[in-house]
């Protein structure tokens, strides 16, 4: 496996660090990783995935923003929304720009599945397969997308995540192609609260959902 670190100028001329890695000289295709804001690439729902991924042949590009710094809490939700889109496509233009792909799977946990909700609608992801880690279900670029949206995709959310929204859950059982899975007692991070056991057999559950879907790629 070849590891490439690189980075862009992103939005106020701000370096935005991602990670590509090569799994193969004809991988299957390319997987895009959106992570959250305080749950990076190293968190088990999306370190697991990444292994499971560069196993099975494809490679990974690992969007890395880090937005934590004392100038971005002041930025409105407008002018956060546009930053936050902005950069990962600037990041995806840039490895695009490098190498080409037939394949994609596209991967968003938390605030990542609002750039990802927009990144679905480019041509070039138009047979993208999807994972939904989390979703803002309140955000309705998130909601509109995943309701309306034609790509093969599967979902995992907790119903104590702040994030979750019961009827707006119930309304993506209209989406055939998304398969929907709702974690009893999960929270945000889809983990039983302060129940170290319990939380390591749902993520089993949920790892092995996700294997499941990208071996049916």
């Amino acid at each position: 496996m070849k590891v490439t670190s690189s980075s862009i100028r992103g939005f106020k001329n701000n370096e935005v660090p991602y990670r590509l890695l090569i799994s193969s000289e004809h991988p299957k295709g390319l997987a895009i990783f959106f992570p959250g804001m305080g749950y990076t690439v190293m968190g088990p729902l999306l370190h697991y995935p990444t292994g499971m991924l560069l196993n099975e042949g494809w490679d990974v590009l690992h969007i890395n923003y880090q937005y934590d710094s004392d100038e971005y809490k002041n930025l409105s939700d407008e002018e956060f929304d546009e930053m936050l889109l902005s950069d990962c496509k600037n990041v995806i233009d840039a490895v695009l720009g490098e190498k080409s792909y037939e394949s994609f799977i596209l991967i968003a946990k938390s605030i990542g599945t609002i750039p990802m909700s927009n990144e679905l609608q480019r041509e070039t992801f138009k047979e993208a397969k999807v994972i939904w880690l989390t979703p803002l279900l309140k955000e309705d670029i998130v909601y509109n997308s995943m309701k309306e949206s034609q790509h093969k995709g599967i979902c995992f959310i907790g119903d104590r995540d702040h994030h979750y929204v019961e009827e707006r859950f119930t309304g993506l059982n209209s989406n055939h192609h998304l398969h929907l899975h709702l974690i009893p007692g999960a929270n945000h991070s889809l983990e039983q609260d302060f129940q170290v056991l319990r939380s390591m057999d749902t993520h089993k559950d949920i790892m092995a959902a996700i294997e499941t879907f990208i071996k049916e790629t």
